[in-house]
């Protein structure tokens, strides 16, 4: 890490004025820290009926991994994946049917990323508070929010 620092710093020297070369070294610093330092979050499980998510805040890059046991013969519905609009809506990023006749238990895992065609331009459109819906059952919302912190190698360049 300190050979990394000392060739970063050897050439900003090189590039910049001496009121440049703190700003663009703090950033860089920052940025080699913020990489390396990363871990995830500690799993906290919640619970609406037999759906489970492992945590209730991800970074933007994580998997979020549901679990769903126990479902009874006659539950059937879909689970909708509310996604943020702006700060008081939501609306349907993706459906996931379910069917307790066909199967009790199962588990899948989804992760928003940057993409045209998933509707995300920036990070911006992934950050906030979503929900999961369980239509088809009077099981409570599920609902989590996905951060500012990135998974190091995450792309996060704007695509739209």
């Amino acid at each position: 890490m300190v050979i990394i620092l000392t060739i970063i710093l050897a050439l900003i020297l090189t590039s910049y004025q001496e009121s440049d070369v703190e700003d663009t070294l703090d950033k860089e610093i920052q940025s080699i820290v913020n990489e390396t330092d990363y871990k995830p979050l500690p799993k906290e499980w919640q619970s609406s009926g037999p759906f489970q998510i492992d945590r209730n805040k991800y970074a933007i890059g994580e998997k979020i991994f549901m679990v769903v046991e126990g479902l009874e013969f006659g539950e059937k519905g879909q689970i909708d994946i509310m996604r943020p609009l702006n700060a008081t809506h939501q609306f349907v990023w993706d459906s996931i049917p379910f069917d307790g006749a066909k199967k009790s238990e199962f588990n899948f895992y989804f992760e928003p990323k940057i993409s045209k065609i998933g509707g995300f331009c920036s990070i911006d459109d992934i950050m906030g508070k979503w929900s999961l819906i369980f239509r088809g059952t009077n099981y409570p919302n599920l609902d989590f929010g996905i951060t500012e912190r990135v998974v190091p190698g995450t792309d996060t360049e704007p695509v739209c």
